[in-house]
């Protein structure tokens, strides 16, 4: 990260930070679905730590859900100093809902997914849950307003 990255407060400005976050995440989608997928939603996005001027950052994601065209995608962000060997700093988390599309931009369906590992099936629960809490809100909002 470079010193145009920056905010006023002279770390790196976390709209670049979820601007990368978006760009892992659509590759992931875009790779497991087969084409082109776009952001429906960022669920969450957890800032843990500040990243500096000068540190490397990597962006690890992966396919924790996948429905009939969306998929939910889980992001790690860890950062190391540019001029050290450290170990990685995890310092943002996100969870963003990416939807495949086709050539007119109209939703197509992805494969499923088998989780293979504790881990994979950990993610999944997880997963299940931010969904059931997204759509939850959704019906909660639109309820509200026609009251």
């Amino acid at each position: 990260m470079s010193a145009s990255d920056t905010n006023l407060m002279g770390t790196v400005h976390g709209g670049n930070v979820m601007k990368l976050v978006d760009d892992a995440a659509g590759t992931v989608a875009a790779r497991y679905s087969g084409g082109p997928a776009v952001t429906a939603s960022m669920d969450e996005m957890l800032f843990l730590a500040p990243v500096r001027v000068g540190d490397v950052l990597t962006v690890n994601a992966q396919v924790n859900w996948a429905g009939r065209t969306s998929v939910e995608v889980g992001a790690r962000v860890e950062t190391t100093r540019w001029d050290q060997l450290s170990e990685p700093i995890h310092v943002a988390t996100a969870y963003l809902v990416m939807v495949a599309v086709d050539q007119e931009g109209v939703p197509r369906t992805v494969p499923s997914l088998n989780p293979v590992s504790d881990e994979d099936r950990r993610r999944l629960r997880e997963a299940e849950i931010r969904r059931t809490h997204r759509l939850a809100r959704r019906a909660a909002i639109k309820e509200s307003r026609n009251a």
